[in-house]
Formats: structure tokens, sequence, C-alpha cells
């Protein structure tokens, strides 16, 4: 891409941004969230899951479905000891060593995205191998097991009680193999979230999202950036827990260079602000897991109408060569 297309479409992107821009990412949560349709209304029936849940989803070789034994939930745990321990910069402790997976109380409770390669050498069990995966968390179940995950590091009660008509879905734990991190696997594990949003009639996903590192001084140029330009608005504005905040204003808007803040965002970031996300209050240090985490907030009925067709137009799941 030439100079003049970079600094075009970066200003493009920026004008998303923007809450004065009709039809933009930030403008469309503002309108939702005035607009007297979108109040919240009496709560659906839900539709749960099959036993053995169908297919969420396919592309080519590449097939997103829900974990249904204990195996595929070792499988996710498995992938994501290797993303985030043996490839990534977290910190093992012994127990997660020795069974060289990634695991806590809270995959016992959640449901489990994996996107798995039909075209791929099957596991020593016979299963094709997971390359990527999601860890969902409903509200419900959350309620009756202590909260979300993402409790421990930003305060959500505040905002829950701000919308008691609303059903919130925690996403986390999201990782992908490198040489699956392409737009055809990403693009599935959102059609797999998006035919589970619908299923469970959610209404806002929330969760943590990381940056590498554990120093804010050197995150100060994205992290200002998200501040100046992607601030959820004062009713969705959770914020980070004081006794662990991380203070994202740290450098002045006009001090930005935006075409060099968006080359620091890290896709999974991007991605969620293209579709209408916005983020919490303040940053979160996750020394674990050697990152710094933000809060994203995406109200369902913010997202970007193309998005919903894309990932979602149709009432079965999208098959692609």
């Amino acid at each position: 891409m030439h100079g003049d297309d970079l600094a075009r479409s970066t200003q493009r992107f920026i004008k998303l941004l923007r809450p004065e821009n009709a039809g933009a990412m930030a403008a469309t949560a503002i309108t939702w969230l005035k607009a007297p349709p979108y109040l919240p209304q009496p709560r659906k029936a839900l539709r749960p899951f099959p036993a053995a849940p169908a297919s969420l989803g396919r592309m080519g070789a590449l097939e997103v479905r829900l974990a249904t034994e204990k195996r595929d939930v070792r499988h996710a745990q498995k992938l994501r000891y290797r993303v985030f321990y043996k490839n990534g910069t977290a910190v093992a402790d012994a127990a997660t060593m020795l069974a060289r997976r990634d695991k806590d109380g809270y995959d016992k409770i959640c449901d489990h995205l994996l996107v798995v390669d039909h075209a791929a050498k099957p596991t020593l069990s016979g299963k094709q191998p997971v390359v990527g995966t999601y860890r969902l968390l409903r509200q419900e179940l959350a309620d009756r097991h202590g909260g979300f995950y993402t409790d421990n590091e930003f305060d959500l009660s505040g905002m829950i009680a701000q919308h008691p008509g609303m059903r919130f879905l925690e996403l986390g734990r999201s990782c992908v193999l490198p040489r699956y991190r392409n737009k055809r696997t990403v693009e599935l594990l959102w059609q797999g979230i998006w035919n589970y949003v619908r299923q469970y009639d959610v209404d806002v996903m929330i969760g943590c999202a990381s940056f590498e590192g554990t120093d804010p001084d050197r995150l100060a140029l994205p992290l200002s950036f998200l501040h100046h330009h992607a601030a959820a608005p004062e009713e969705w504005r959770a914020r980070a827990h004081s006794s662990r905040r991380i203070e994202m204003n740290r450098m002045a808007k006009d001090a930005i260079d935006p075409k060099a803040a968006l080359r620091e965002l890290p896709p999974l970031i991007k991605g969620y602000l293209r579709v209408g996300a916005m983020v919490g209050d303040g940053a979160v240090i996750d020394y674990q897991f050697g990152t710094t985490d933000v809060l994203i907030v995406m109200p369902v009925a913010a997202i970007k109408g193309r998005y919903i067709e894309h990932f979602g137009g149709s009432d079965a799941p999208r098959h692609a060569a």
C-alpha cells in the first residue's frame, strides 16, 4: 500500500471511531443507547443447544463447533498452553507445567468454541486437531458461580446493574495456532460466536483483550489511542479495579500519530473495533500472562449490519469451499 493510500485508509478508520459520523461504529453504539426500540425487552425463553450440538459453521476443511465432551476441552486447554505458555509470555506454575494444559475453574462452567482442521492428521486419540478456540461464559452461569472471569480485573457490577434486562456473554481465552492466523480462521470463529449469540439471545459481549508486555509506558501510544477514540459512553464504561488500574490516557489526543497507533493495535482489538466494540476505563497488567489488558464492551445491537449479514445473515451455518 502506498503512503497516500495508507493515509487515506487510516483516516477512514479514524472517522469510523468518531461519534459524530452517523453509521460509524461509535455512532452506532451511541444511537443504540438512545433509541427507544432498543430499550431492554422482556426475556425470551432460552433455546438450549441439543445434547450434541451441530456444527456452527464450516469453511473448506475448517469447522467451528462446541466442545461436547471432556477430551474436547482438554484439547482446547492444550492449545492454550502451547500458545500462551510454550510460545508466548505466560509464566506457568508447577501444576500447569506438569499438565501441559492451561486450565482453571472456569473451564468447567464455560462453553468452548473449537476450530478443527479436517484435513490435518488426526491426534493420537483419533480426533481432528483443534487449531483455534474461544471460551464462552453466559451470564446466567456466571451468576451461579461467583461472576465472570473478567470481574477479577474490571468492576462490571455497575454496568450490568444499569442494564438489568440484558443478557451478557463473556468471550475469553482466544487463541489460534500461528499457521492458522488468517482471515478464514478469524471469520470462522466469528461465525461460530454469532450463531451462539443468536442461539442464546445474547445482548452484550464483554471480555478482556490483551497487548503483549507489562510496561504501560511502552504501550502509551495504542492505549492513549483507545482512550481518546474508542472509549465507551458512561453507561457502558466499566472501570478497572482501583487496586489494579493503569491509566490509559498517557498522551494528549493531539500528540497521537493515528497511523502509528493503528499499527501497534493487536489484530484482535482492531477486529473488535471494526464490528462496533468500545473499551472500558483503565487497563490492567496481568503478570501471569505477560500482558496488559483492556476491557472490550460490544452491545449486539451496535454491531454493524454488514457484519451481521456476513457472519450470520442466514439461519443455517455458512459453508464455503
